[in-house]
């Protein structure tokens, strides 16, 4: 007799039940725990901080409710109680008070991103990894991700040269991973470059290799207080296109990439998948702000159940392939996965 889950086959002793009953591993918790086949572990999470130059007091973000600008001691204390949680890793990002038009803020080794570096460093040592992200955004008067050309486009060979400069300050600071997330051609080969030449051939690269120009950011922009108007279209990917995320992320690997993002997350998990499957790197995905906000916005209604939609959405970014989820949530939700 043929075997199939969707034939009705009759109980070999007699009984006319069906054979194949698959609710029959769902009926008690704990053998839904024993057949889960995608489990999210802590350290699969990746906890996103931010520090805000001059601030006295947290700044919750009105858009990312629950999510704040730190300053340098709640930083460190957030740092903190995230490895206590388990989380896997931390991403900083670092506002400052001042922007000119070439982001030297970004490059300056007493830069605000560079301190949230070695406060951070100091704080956890080595009981988790501490990524930087590497981009001009937060730190120009325009708001790009490079430095513009006399016609006003972004001119990718300058910026990349600051993107360099920005991975070896985060390198002295103690970062262990960098993450370019500024989209220029060649940005990962030339980070590399530097990073070894200046000795750090140990600090490993996350490149944001397949970034859309997607409308989930909007609060991220809140976050960083973003000066951009306008679009990065130019240089950020298509949303509709698939094949130009394998290119960008063949490339990125050829030119040193350790890990590659796909940014954001569950808009694009056909993108994960297709990424997982086709290369041999580590594939993260970027549960960015505007996912986060949806979320917590028709929780903060009554319209869905918070928790287990966030836990949803977890399992289902670990289940299209991405090994290291970027999330607000990772501090929060690591104590209530399965370590």
């Amino acid at each position: 007799m043929s075997f199939s889950p969707y034939v009705r086959d009759p109980d070999p002793a007699g009984s006319g039940a069906p054979y194949y009953r698959p609710r029959r591993l769902r009926r008690t918790p704990a053998l839904r725990r024993l057949t889960a086949e995608t489990r999210v572990s802590p350290a699969n999470l990746v906890q996103p901080l931010f520090l805000r130059e001059g601030l006295t007091e947290p700044r919750e973000i009105s858009s990312m409710p629950g999510v704040f600008q730190h300053t340098r001691d709640t930083l460190r204390k957030a740092a903190a109680q995230a490895v206590d949680n388990g989380v896997g890793a931390l991403m900083l990002f670092g506002i400052p008070e001042h922007k000119d038009p070439r982001g030297t803020g970004a490059v300056d080794p007493d830069g605000i991103l560079q301190t949230a570096l070695r406060d951070v460093v100091a704080e956890v040592g080595d009981s988790t990894v501490v990524i930087g992200d590497i981009n001009l955004d937060e730190y120009t008067d325009h708001g790009h991700t490079g430095v513009l050309d006399p016609s006003g486009d972004v001119d990718n060979d300058a910026s990349i040269e600051l993107y360099a400069q920005a991975a070896v300050v985060q390198a002295d600071a103690g970062a262990e991973v960098v993450a370019p997330s500024g989209m220029m051609d060649g940005q990962v080969r030339r980070i590399r470059r530097a990073l070894d030449e200046a000795g750090h051939q140990s600090v490993a690269i996350l490149g944001y290799s397949a970034k859309y120009a997607s409308h989930f950011y909007g609060p991220f922009r809140d976050a960083v207080e973003s000066s951009l108007r306008g679009d990065r279209k130019g240089y950020q990917q298509v949303p509709g296109n698939i094949r130009e995320s394998l290119r960008e992320v063949e490339l990125d690997v050829a030119e040193g990439a350790d890990m590659v993002m796909v940014k954001p997350a569950l808009a694009y998990l056909d993108i994960v998948r297709l990424i997982t499957d086709h290369v041999h790197v580590p594939v993260a995905a970027y549960q960015v702000s505007g996912e986060y906000s949806m979320v917590e916005a028709a929780a903060a209604k009554g319209w869905i159940d918070r928790d287990e939609v966030v836990r949803e959405s977890l399992a289902a970014i670990h289940r299209a392939g991405a090994t290291q989820i970027i999330t607000y949530w990772a501090s929060e939700f690591a104590p209530t996965l399965d370590r």
